[in-house]
């Protein structure tokens, strides 16, 4: 069973969303423990499931996909053989970043990264190769004003 998060471990992962390759020294430091109680914190955090994972945002633009389209999917059908076929055939393509199962009129909700609109099309010539899709409605994002990771404890 997991234990309650503290103040210090919750202080732990705010310093860790913001910068995951901390060292443990600086972390100690900045959350006020030395740095042993601060390693087994972190360590008991991530075996109760608080840290999924560690990972590195890389740059779209510079790897040549600096647009993102946000996409809503309806589906032609919903048994679990075509809900579950989507889900795996989605989530299968590099340039797609999320994917949310969804309420309402659309079924499907994904962000990707494409190469301008000619990128999309060709995006959108596999996507609608996927059994069971109905129908998209997609929009470019002009600009970004929030990007994080996770959610702040």
């Amino acid at each position: 069973m997991a234990k309650p998060l503290d103040a210090i471990d919750r202080k732990i992962l705010a310093a860790l969303v913001t910068d995951g390759r901390i060292s443990n020294n600086l972390l100690a430091e900045k959350v006020g423990l030395s740095p042993a109680p601060c390693w087994q914190r972190m360590r008991r955090l991530e075996k109760e499931g608080y840290i999924e994972a560690y990972s590195a945002i890389l740059n779209q633009e510079k790897l040549g996909m600096a647009e993102t389209a946000l996409v809503d999917i309806g589906l032609n059908q919903h048994d679990d053989a075509t809900v579950n076929g989507f889900g795996q055939a989605i989530t299968a393509m590099p340039e797609v970043l999320e994917v949310y199962l969804t309420t309402g009129e659309y079924d499907y909700f994904i962000k990707v990264a494409v190469e301008g609109t000619r990128g999309y099309e060709k995006f959108l010539r596999r996507l609608y190769k996927v059994p069971g899709v109905r129908s998209t409605r997609s929009s470019f994002t002009l600009r970004c004003l929030k990007k994080v990771s996770s959610v702040s404890p």
